[in-house]
């Protein structure tokens, strides 16, 4: 499997911030977030084809590292990567950058769900395939 990785560009609105103007500590798993629906698009399955397959996919484990503050109206770029293929768990590792400056890293760790009985299961073989080229 080779690594995946998408990029995506976001402007910092205010309303992101705190009272000193760098982002408040919640948006950055948002911020991750996007990284993550966009890494997904760019192997030609969205989170609502993928729903709508049987499958969901909640976030079992998130950490982030603070490297240096993010701040109102900075233009950040997320990127995610999938680095490995996964088992019953999907890795997602992240990295915000503001320009060459690497502001916060982190990953995501998620379970694959079956939608109709709410259980744990193996990656399901479609997304497999995606990760693999054989769409």
């Amino acid at each position: 499997m080779r690594i995946f990785s998408t990029k995506t560009g976001i402007r910092v609105r205010y309303a992101e911030t705190d009272q000193m103007h760098g982002v408040s500590n919640e948006r950055y798993l948002e911020y991750f977030e996007v990284g993550r629906a966009e890494l997904m698009r760019s192997l030609g399955l969205s989170y609502r084809d993928f729903e709508a397959a049987g499958f969901h996919l909640p976030i079992a484990e998130a950490y982030l590292k603070y490297i240096r503050q993010v701040k109102y109206d900075d233009l950040i770029e997320v990127v995610a990567s999938v680095k490995e293929l996964p088992k019953a768990r999907l890795r997602i590792d992240y990295e915000i950058f503001r320009g060459d400056e690497r502001m916060t890293e982190g990953y995501t760790v998620h379970s694959f769900i079956d939608a109709k009985t709410g259980k744990p299961i193996r990656a399901p073989k479609m997304f497999l395939d995606l990760l693999d080229g054989k769409t």
